[in-house]
Order: C-alpha cells, then sequence, then structure tokens
C-alpha cells in the first residue's frame, strides 16, 4: 500500500482517509477567505467599470459594496442572488463561501464552549 493511498488490485483508487484527515485539518487552521475579499480581488477588477456602476447593476447601494468588499460585511442571501445573476455563476457559490467564512468565525469563536458539549451519541452509550 502507497504512503495515503488506498490500492485495491494494485490500482491507484484514492487517497487514504488518514491523508484526506490531515488536509482537512490543515486547512482548517487557515481561515477561509472572505467572499468579499475574493470579489474586491478577482472578480472586480476583471469587470472594468467603476465601485458605482457595479452596485448600480446590482441594485444596492455603493456603501454597502463597498462594505462587503472591505470584508465589512458578509454576503447575504439576497446580494449572493443579485452577484449570481450578474456574474452569471449562480447564487450558490457565494452562499457557500460567506457560510464556510462563518463557520469557521463561530468555530475559534466557540472553540472551549463546544471541547464542553458532549455527543448525545456518547450519552446513549454511558
Amino acid at each position: 500500500m502507497g504512503l495515503g493511498v488506498l490500492r485495491l488490485s494494485g490500482m491507484k483508487v484514492a487517497p487514504a482517509l488518514s491523508t484526506w484527515r490531515t488536509t482537512i485539518n490543515t486547512l482548517r487552521k487557515r481561515p477561509p477567505t472572505h467572499p468579499g475579499a475574493i470579489l474586491r480581488e478577482d472578480v472586480y477588477p476583471t469587470l472594468q467599470i467603476s465601485v458605482s456602476e457595479f452596485a448600480r447593476h446590482l441594485g444596492i447601494s455603493r456603501q454597502t459594496l463597498h462594505a462587503v468588499l472591505s470584508e465589512r460585511s458578509a454576503i447575504s442571501p439576497e446580494l449572493a442572488l443579485r452577484l449570481g445573476t450578474f456574474l452569471g455563476n449562480g447564487p450558490q457559490l457565494w452562499i457557500e463561501m460567506q457560510s464556510r467564512y462563518d463557520l469557521w468565525q463561530a468555530e475559534r469563536k466557540l472553540k472551549k464552549i463546544l471541547s464542553r458539549i458532549p455527543a448525545y451519541s456518547d450519552l446513549l452509550t454511558a
């Protein structure tokens, strides 16, 4: 068996579970990128329009868009729909990025509290 690879009849099938766990744990140490940063750094420059024009096309205020671009505000489901329609990539991408970002932040904030909450399944076996 190769390092971190599951083999069936000599065929390489998939990375072993331990490899996936290591990868996931490594990724959890690094916060997900705020979707506003992706919008600011990767998407907006390619549009070649002003922030005011971008906001106008989305039907939101320039201040609202700026708050997202500066990572002070989250992308709401409504804004995700607007972005997805305007950019042609759908709302799900924006919602998932925001959700990953929010969940990572909440997990760090509640780390000590969560470690004290028992799993329900553990209560059943006790």
